[in-house]
C-alpha cells in the first residue's frame, strides 16, 4: 500500500477503454501553401503556431511532375521550395496564418531568401480559392503600407495547381538534425533580419508568454499532433513506463511546457532525481498554470496535477519531496515539451531566460 500511495502514477490499465464516448465530430481542416525560402525554416516556424495541425515540406509552382530535391535545386523545374499547412480554422484563421508568414520572410527580395539564392527560393502565396486570393492581396497591400520595408513587397500571389511532398529526410528536419538546423538558420541571416525588421524576435516570430493565449486543440487535431503515448497520458489519464521516457534523466537547463497547449509548467532549476524513473520537480514554474485535484482512481487518495489551459493530465504531487517545499511533482514526460535555455527566446519564452542568467 505504501508503494501505491507514493508511486508516481495511476497504474490502472486503461488501454482497453474504448473511445466510443468521445466526440464523433470531425474538424474540417483547411490548407494554406506558402513559399518562403528554405522549407526547413518555414516548416519549423509554422509548427509552433496554435491551431496548425501539420506542416509538410515540398515543391510547387513548376512544370515538372514528381520533382526531386536535386532537380528543384538546379532551378530548372520552375518549382519553389514550399510548405503545405493544414490548420484548424476554429483555432486560427487564414488571415492570422498569413500574418505569421509575412513575419518570417523577407518579402522584398526577388532573388531568393537570405543565404539561399535562385528562383527556387523565391517567396510566394499559392491560393486555393477566391477568398484566399482576396485575403492574401489585402494582407500584402497592408504590409506594404506599414513602411516596415524600404523596398516594395514583391511576394507573388499565385493560383495553386499541384504540390509534391519533399523527400522524407526533409520533413521535420529541425527535429531530426537540431544542431545542423540551428547552425544553418543562424548563419543564413534569417533570424538577424527578422529581429531587425520586427524590433525583436518575439514580435517577429511569436507572441510572448504574457500575451499568448493557451488553447486546447480539438480532439481531431490532438490525434494528429500527439503520439499514441502522449494522447494516452494527457487525454486518458494514462501513465508511461518509468525509466523509459524522454525526460526522466534530462539534466539540461530549460523549462518544461504542456505538450498540448504550450503553457509553462516546470523549470529544470526545480528538477531533482527522485529515483522513481519519472521527471520530478519540487514546485511548478508558474503555479497559475497548474490545477490540483483529488484522485481516488486506485486504493488510496492522491493529488492529481493537470494543466489549467490544456486540461492535460500531467501526473501527481506527493508530500515526500526534498526541502524547501517537501513536495514531489511526479510528471509524465509524455505530457511535456522541453524548451532548452538557448531556445527560450526564439520559441517565445524569453521572459524565463533571466532565471538561468542569475544562476
Amino acid at each position: 500500500m505504501i508503494l501505491m500511495a507514493f508511486g508516481c502514477q495511476n497504474s490502472t490499465n486503461r488501454e482497453n477503454e474504448t473511445r466510443d464516448t468521445m466526440s464523433k465530430q470531425r474538424i474540417e481542416l483547411e490548407t494554406a501553401i506558402f513559399a518562403g525560402g528554405c522549407f526547413w525554416c518555414i516548416e519549423s516556424d509554422f509548427e509552433k503556431v496554435d491551431g496548425v495541425v501539420e506542416v509538410i515540406s515540398g515543391y510547387t509552382g513548376g512544370h515538372e511532375e514528381n520533382p526531386t530535391y536535386e532537380s528543384v535545386s538546379s532551378g530548372g523545374t520552375g518549382h519553389v521550395e514550399a510548405v503545405q499547412i493544414h490548420y484548424d480554422p476554429s483555432k486560427v484563421t487564414y488571415k492570422a496564418v498569413l500574418d505569421v508568414f509575412w513575419r518570417h520572410i523577407d518579402p522584398t527580395d526577388p532573388g531568393g531568401q537570405f543565404a539561399d539564392r535562385g528562383s527556387q527560393y523565391q517567396t510566394a502565396i499559392f491560393y486555393h480559392n477566391e477568398e484566399q486570393k482576396m485575403l492574401a492581396e489585402q494582407s500584402r497591400e497592408e504590409l506594404d503600407k506599414t513602411g516596415k520595408f524600404k523596398k516594395p513587397v514583391v511576394t507573388e500571389i499565385v493560383q495553386f495547381s499541384s504540390f509534391y511532398r519533399a523527400e522524407e529526410y526533409h520533413q521535420d528536419y529541425y527535429k531530426k538534425h537540431p544542431v545542423k538546423y540551428k547552425f544553418y538558420r543562424f548563419h543564413s541571416g534569417r533570424n538577424k533580419f527578422l529581429r531587425k525588421v520586427w524590433q525583436d524576435s518575439m514580435e517577429g516570430a511569436k507572441m510572448s508568454t504574457k500575451d499568448r493565449r493557451y488553447i486546447k486543440p480539438s480532439d481531431e487535431a490532438l490525434r494528429q499532433k500527439l503520439t499514441p503515448m502522449q494522447y494516452k497520458v494527457t487525454q486518458e489519464d494514462g501513465t508511461e513506463p518509468p525509466f523509459k521516457n524522454e525526460y526522466w534523466d534530462n539534466k539540461r537547463p530549460g523549462i518544461y511546457v504542456d505538450i498540448v497547449s504550450g503553457e509553462p509548467l516546470f523549470s529544470s532549476l526545480d528538477k531533482f532525481d527522485s529515483g522513481t524513473g519519472w521527471p520530478s520537480f519540487t514546485k511548478p514554474l508558474k503555479p497559475d498554470n497548474s490545477v490540483e485535484r483529488e484522485d481516488r482512481s486506485i486504493f488510496t487518495i492522491r493529488t492529481e496535477v493537470r494543466s489549467k489551459h490544456g486540461d492535460s493530465h500531467l501526473g501527481h504531487v506527493f508530500p515526500n519531496g526534498p526541502m524547501p517545499t517537501g513536495l514531489r511533482y511526479c510528471i509524465n514526460s509524455a505530457a511535456l515539451k522541453f524548451i532548452p535555455k538557448e531556445d527560450l527566446e526564439n520559441d517565445g519564452y524569453g521572459e524565463y531566460l533571466k532565471l538561468f542568467e542569475e544562476k
